[in-house]
Order: structure tokens, then sequence, then C-alpha cells
């Protein structure tokens, strides 16, 4: 374990050298400026410095926020620092949707992050959804190669009108790339920004067979390094203005490297879990976007039984508004 996380590292770093970006370099955005408080009343804490958020899952309810303004394509991240202990049911996600505005044809990219009993690891989810699709999932389940729970780790979208890319610590761990066959599955309306925590027991872990177990909140996910490098769209006009240097950086960043890879294989070959190109209980036919790697194929051929749970509605009710305005129910510490 330690020596892929070195052997990841020092990829990463190559990488940035080879390609001449990296994720560390996009710009950072604080929390009043960019975000407002979704639900949770103080179970939303913001720092001093503005910039790093606590968010906290307790008998009474979870918490998140929503950024300000609707995005047509970019670069979004944030560093995560897990709970740690028991966690089993706790779903943490961190996910654009636009299901406030298209609430029968709405798109998503996620990334969840799905607790697990002591002992055990937590796991990351990717999926994405095109115009209202969600009856055809596009989940891949993965573990990680280090402890999420000890320190904080950067996890980026990007998004462009042709590829999806997930990345752990500047590793892509996946590549969504927009082809024919897709049609309108593929996410192509602006969305917002969110980040949330809550009870996911029904399904998070081992299909719903550990829920939350309260004696051990609250439930503690920490944030930092917040980024939102796009193009915005103004909710009236509808148009997108892009940030200065995003196209650039959105270009960069789809461009992935030889390097790149060959980082994307080892995770994918050493951490992935699920993939749903795979799942033949699902999908007697892969979807047409599945590219089927006979290796992988024999590999997940057999996996633990999964169950899926969507994001609640009453987490994707984001309010735009024309300027920002201060957070409501936060506080300092």
């Amino acid at each position: 374990m330690e020596t892929l996380s070195r052997f990841l590292v020092f990829m990463s770093l190559l990488s940035g050298f080879v390609s001449g970006f990296t994720l560390q370099n996009l710009p950072i955005t604080s929390f009043e400026e960019s975000y407002t408080q979704l639900f949770g009343d103080k179970n939303l804490f913001v720092h001093k410095d503005g910039k790093s958020v606590r968010l906290t899952l307790d008998e009474r309810t979870g918490s998140g926020f929503v950024s300000n303004d609707l995005y047509l394509h970019g670069l979004f991240s944030a560093s995560i620092k897990l709970p740690s202990d028991y966690s089993a049911g706790v779903v943490v996600a961190f996910y654009m949707s636009n299901g406030d505005t298209y609430e029968k044809n709405h798109d998503e990219i996620d990334f969840e992050f799905l607790g697990n009993i002591r002992g055990k690891e937590w796991r990351i989810q990717t999926n994405i959804y095109g115009n209202g699709s969600t009856h055809l999932g596009r989940e891949e389940r993965s573990n990680l190669w280090f402890d999420p729970t000890e320190d904080y780790h950067q996890y980026s979208i990007l998004w462009s009108d042709s590829h999806i890319i997930f990345f752990v610590d500047n590793v892509p761990i996946r590549e969504v790339k927009r082809t024919s066959s897709m049609g309108g599955d593929f996410p192509s309306k602006p969305m917002s920004l969110y980040t949330t925590i809550w009870d996911g027991s029904k399904w998070a872990t081992n299909g719903g067979k550990y829920g939350v177990n309260y004696k051990y909140a609250p439930y503690v996910t920490q944030l930092t390094d917040l980024v939102l490098h796009g193009c915005a769209v103004d909710p009236i006009e509808q148009f997108p203005k892009c940030d200065k240097g995003a196209d650039e950086a959105i270009r960069a960043a789809q461009e992935i490297s030889p390097s790149q890879r060959v980082k994307m294989s080892v995770f994918r070959r050493k951490h992935m879990t699920y993939s749903y190109c795979y799942d033949r209980n699902r999908y007697k036919v892969a979807l047409p976007e599945c590219v089927v790697n006979q290796a992988e194929a024999q590999r997940l051929r057999v996996h633990d039984p999964v169950t899926f749970g969507g994001i609640p509605r009453r987490h994707r009710n984001g309010k735009h508004r024309g300027k920002r305005s201060r957070v409501v129910g936060t506080e300092s510490i």
C-alpha cells in the first residue's frame, strides 16, 4: 500500500511537469463569496479564514451548501477530510446538479463517499446522469490508496462539452467521453455545485445492512481549498461567462497525458471494485459508451451485492441570485 501511494504521488508530480497543468494551481474562492448554506442550520460552520468549512451530521439533521452560480463546464474541486471511526450509512456528497431547475430532466455529476463499519474502508462512488436518465445508472465504486479520515485530500471534477474526468489528488480515476450513442445522457445543461453530508442508511453500506449509529455522532466532514473555476451562467440570460483562464485550464485538464493514463490504469486495476459496464444483472448488454476491458471484465465479473440510492430531492433546491449575499445560519470558529 505504501509503495503504491509513493508511486502515485511520484507519477502525479511527473505528469504535472509533462503536461504543464496541475489541479493544485486552480484559484481558491471564499465561502461567503461563492456559496450559500443549503440546509443544516448550525451544523454548518465556516472557519475564520473564510475558506474552510465544517459539515456535521447528527440526530437532528445533516448539512450542506450550494454554489451561488450555475456553471456550464469547468473545474470544480475541494480538499476533504472524512469522518473517522464507525461511519456506516453516512454519505458525503460532492456533486453537480440542476435538479432544482430541471426536475424531470436534470443532469448530475457525482462524487459520493460511502461510510463503513469500524475497520473497513470508506469507498468512493462516481456517477453521471444526463437529461433525467436516472433509470440508467452509470455508477463506479472504488477504494482509496490512503485513509481519507487522517488528512485532507483533493477531489476534483472536470466537465467540458466532450469529457467528464474525476480526479483524486490529481490522479484521474475515471474518464467519461461524450459519444454520439449517449445522446442526451451526457450532462449538458448548466449545473450548481453541492456539498452535503446525510444519512444514507437504507443503501450506503452493504446495501443497507449497516446504518448510521448515532451513538458515534456527530459525524464531521471538513473541507478547504474550494475551487469553482469555470463558466458561470446568468440564470436569466442563460449565457456563460468564463473565469479568466478557465477555457485554457479546461482544455489542458481534459488532455490526459501518457503518465496520467498509467496512473489511472494502476488505480482502476488496484482499487476499482464495481463498474456498471460489467454488471450483467443490471444491463444484459453494456451501455453503448462502455469500452470493455477484458481484464477488468474478468476481475469485476463477481462483485458484492450493490444497492444504489439517489441524493435526496431536498438537497438539490439551491436558489441562485443575481448578486452575492451573506450566508445565513453559519458561524465562525
